[in-house]
């Protein structure tokens, strides 16, 4: 009997996983799909750099 071939990775699903940027009046903020919601910024690329740094803790993240 031939050796057990280990399982293949899961595939990261980045559409459950997905931060954006949202704007909201004269502020933005960055959203995640897994519920995350960092705080309102005037700056958008504060808003940018919020998700990026919360993205860094996921696996599989895609910026939108």
């Amino acid at each position: 009997m031939p050796p057990a071939s280990p399982a293949p990775p899961a595939p990261a699903d980045a559409a459950a996983h997905t931060a954006t940027t949202v704007e909201r009046g004269s502020f933005c903020l960055a959203r995640c799909t897994c519920g995350w919601s960092g705080p309102a910024r005037r700056a958008r690329d504060r808003a940018r750099a919020d998700a990026d740094n919360h993205a860094d803790g996921h696996a599989g993240t895609a910026l939108r």
